[in-house]
């Protein structure tokens, strides 16, 4: 079988995530980082050395102008995605951007018309929708197996000293005491800088949306939230939204919670029940339930996959294609929208009515 063609990477900054998306663009057939670029030199030169790539730039703008290099990955803070996804779609390169898309739709539509004026594929790094698992379930709530759809439930939290005590070296964690107080915190974490795109709705709801979008198929008419605040930035926050046909999603999520990751989708003839959709608990069994109308219970298992291999192999099919898939900056946007809804009316305390750009 011939090989593919292969598709060389750039990564746009060495923030943690971008460790774990490099491994999974090199383990991915026919792709390849080829360029990683930093603020300095010596950082991209240290990073490059760590993890075996061949070209570091000592500056963004030289990473996009790298002839190399095919697709950008931008793990940048939210405030930066909209400013170098522009850049990199201009200068005629893919996007993978981490999400949140954008600090607003309009930055995010703005995003998505840039790219398509440049044939460029723009994707957001919502990872979960391209394991196998996610068409699994999508079939049953597709089908009619769970009836007539009426809600969707999901959570999403953890949290945040625990995490960031795991994920070292972290600035935000006194070396001495191995703590990490409010003030470090607030100072020294992402999450926690609202002009940098922190709190928990852009963080973590940003996904409980996405499940909304993915089950029901398309936004809500109004939504409602509340939230709890800390350095001007959601620390937890719950939301309701309300869709045609009588069905209504709702989600909570916050850095001050135990781990859970879980959704439910519920219709008038069974539900669907995901406990851990974000990443299975067990990677070798990528799990979910189906519970018919009496409430008994079957259990599905899916193929074992690597979540973000799918992904980088889903973007190089599209690249390699020549032809742009617009299903991915639509959802992206109009996840984006719903969250600026949401933010309205947590920060408001009103209902907020969404309407279509």
């Amino acid at each position: 079988m011939d090989q593919p063609a292969t598709i060389h990477w750039g990564i746009l900054g060495t923030a943690r995530i971008a460790t774990k998306i490099a491994a999974a663009i090199d383990a991915t057939a026919g792709s390849k980082v080829t360029a990683v670029a930093s603020r300095t030199k010596e950082r991209a030169e240290l990073w490059a050395r760590q993890h075996g790539i061949a070209n570091s730039h000592g500056s963004y703008e030289a990473l996009i102008d790298d002839p190399q290099v095919d697709v950008v990955y931008v793990p940048l803070p939210p405030s930066l995605h909209a400013e170098w996804t522009i850049r990199c779609a201009e200068a005629g390169k893919h996007v993978l951007c981490e999400k949140p898309l954008a600090m607003t739709a309009a930055e995010g539509e703005e995003m998505a018309a840039t790219c398509r004026a440049n044939n460029v594929q723009l994707m957001d790094a919502t990872m979960w929708v391209h394991h196998p698992r996610a068409a699994d379930m999508l079939r049953p709530i597709q089908d009619g197996t769970l009836g007539e759809l009426r809600r969707v439930t999901s959570a999403f939290g953890f949290a945040i000293e625990p995490y960031l005590k795991d994920n070292p070296p972290h600035p935000a964690i006194e070396r001495q005491t191995g703590t990490a107080k409010p003030d470090r915190i607030a100072a020294n974490e992402f999450r926690f800088q609202r002009q940098l795109g922190g709190g928990a709705l852009m963080d973590l709801g940003w996904y409980n949306v996405r499940v909304a979008l993915w089950a029901l198929g398309d936004s809500p008419r109004r939504v409602f939230a509340t939230a709890r605040y800390r350095n001007d930035v959601d620390l937890n926050l719950s939301a309701l939204m309300w869709y045609d046909n009588d069905r209504m999603a709702s989600f909570d999520c916050g850095f001050d919670l135990s781990l859970r990751k879980w959704f439910e989708v519920v219709g008038t003839a069974g539900s669907l029940v995901c406990d851990d959709f974000l990443r299975p608990w067990d990677s070798q069994r990528a799990r979910f339930w189906l519970h018919d109308v009496a409430g008994r219970a079957q259990e599905h298992v899916s193929t074992t996959v690597n979540q973000e291999q799918c992904m980088i192999d889903r973007f190089c099919q599209i690249v390699r294609s020549g032809e742009l898939d617009d299903t991915w900056p639509t959802v992206s946007v109009a996840n984006q929208r719903i969250c600026d809804a949401i933010n309205t009316s947590a920060r408001e305390e009103r209902v907020v009515e969404i309407t279509e750009s």
